[in-house]
């Protein structure tokens, strides 16, 4: 049984069978979809979603401009929509909204090597971009879990983190052009190829995390780094969470420029991901009740692991009790695998979980959980939830999740949850977005005046409010 999607409305112009036959005359009939937009109009959780009279598909930046013209013109809400694989609610609709899809911009530019940039159309799939750019030697500064189902436009809309945020950073570091139509289908240029370009504001900068809220994302320019011919993975084990971030210090002194990922999990979300995927801890008996998986990336395997060598031996003589490393590219994949199952796998334990992407200092990293439990043990009472813990520690980043079959439990922890981390200093999201989930909360997050500057840029470039309405902050 599916569990009930949650839907926010309001009141705004119904789309008409003239506007569809408008929709038609702009991207053609196969670019307008009115029947089965299931896929369109749920995020893939099944968590947020709502009536959607039509998703139209341009297959340009010229018809992109033109439906919004027309959407404009006619007070029309649209929902700017590339993978759907966001967790916020941010890339569906949410009352009656039109969907604009961009997977058929789904093209991959001009590759240059030598100056290692890439141009791609806001539709192309991560994966497929990942395996283009491997034919020169290049990659993505980009991994994420739905690599094979996310597009790079929505990455950029998002402001997607991942995993190897650590070694590339953000979007906003990655990103050096875009292509942007904006609500009144002015198409604003910006494909800059050049990675130091001082010229006033960074315009570009305003779209990338902005959700799809101040215009739609048609192309990207990438500064993509070279791949790596060097990889090698470790899963250590300690006893304390305080071991943890011992064992991670001792790595970014002695790894260096090769640490490309240090990922944590607690015992409990490694035992639930191999649960689901049916593998054998790679630990073996050995297991421990903190974790935290180590990537190097590099251009000189020799070098490379006499560097890994020596923090191993440290780390084993000081903090960590268990471990093992990966002796080729199937065992890195295993070792992978069981931080990338973890959030699948929780559906196998609770029926209503809830998931909170948040950011906080490193020494707040896993007190966040045991507090949260507590709270939980206090308000819905003891064996009722399983709070876990994982994430990218590199960056702060934890992944919070609430793992249980009892409704309710989102209501005891907003705005405790908000409240602990702020006055942590903390964010209320860290990879994720805001979207419709986190709109309330950004609060926490963003003082009165910066909210307030949020809206009057909203309101200079989407005056009528059409593009993702109710998404991010409200009007």
């Amino acid at each position: 049984m599916r569990r009930a999607v949650r839907s926010i409305r309001w009141v705004h112009k119904k789309v008409t069978e003239d506007d569809i036959a408008a929709f038609r005359r702009i991207v053609g009939d196969k670019g307008v979809v009115v029947e089965d937009v299931e896929k369109y109009s749920r995020d893939w959780l099944g968590r947020f979603g709502g009536e959607c009279p039509a998703v139209v598909r341009p297959g340009s930046a010229e018809e992109v401009s033109e439906v919004l013209k027309y959407c404009n013109e006619h007070e029309i809400p649209v929902v700017p929509q590339a993978g759907n694989t966001g967790l916020v609610g941010g890339s569906v609709p949410i009352g009656g909204e039109v969907v604009l899809s961009v997977e058929r911009l789904n093209t991959i530019g001009a590759v240059d090597p030598l100056s290692r940039v890439v141009e791609a159309q806001a539709g192309v799939i991560l994966q497929s971009l990942e395996d283009r750019l491997l034919k020169d030697n290049l990659t993505v500064p980009l991994d994420l879990a739905a690599k094979g189902s996310c597009c790079i436009g929505g990455n950029v809309a998002t402001n997607a983190g991942g995993i190897r945020f650590l070694r590339y950073g953000s979007m906003h570091q990655s990103v050096l052009g875009l292509r942007v139509v904006l609500a009144n289908g002015e198409i604003l240029d910006l494909r800059n190829k050049l990675p130091k370009d001082n010229t006033g504001y960074d315009l570009k900068q305003l779209f990338i995390g902005s959700e799809g809220t101040l215009g739609v994302i048609t192309d990207v320019v990438l500064q993509v780094p070279t791949a790596s011919s060097s990889c090698n993975v470790a899963l250590l084990g300690c006893e304390t969470f305080e071991g943890i971030l011992k064992t991670m210090q001792l790595a970014r002194e002695n790894l260096g420029e090769i640490v490309s990922a240090l990922e944590f999990a607690d015992a409990e979300c490694v035992r639930m991901s191999l649960h689901h995927t049916k593998n054998p801890h790679p630990l073996g008996d050995e297991t421990a009740p903190f974790y935290l998986l180590v990537e190097t990336l590099g251009s000189n395997e020799e070098h490379d692991m006499e560097k890994l060598t020596k923090f191993l031996d440290l780390a084993m003589e000081q903090h960590v009790t268990t471990g093992t490393i990966a002796q080729d590219q199937t065992q890195a994949k295993l070792l992978w695998a069981v931080r990338e199952n973890i959030t699948v796998s929780f559906k196998d334990f609770g029926k209503k979980n809830v998931k909170y992407d948040v950011s906080l200092p490193t020494q707040d990293f896993y007190q966040c959980v045991i507090d949260t439990q507590d709270r939980l043990d206090s308000t819905v009472g003891k064996g009722n939830a399983t709070v876990v813990g994982f994430g990218h520690i590199g960056d702060g980043n934890l992944h919070l999740n609430i793992i249980s079959n009892t409704e309710g439990c989102a209501g005891h922890l907003e705005p405790w949850l908000y409240d602990w981390l702020t006055q942590r200093g903390g964010s209320v999201s860290a990879e994720h977005g805001i979207g419709v989930m986190k709109r309330n909360a950004l609060k926490y997050s963003k003082t009165p005046e910066a909210i307030a500057l949020m809206k009057s840029l909203k309101t200079l470039l989407d005056p009528k409010c059409i593009l993702n309405p109710n998404k991010v902050i409200s009007i």
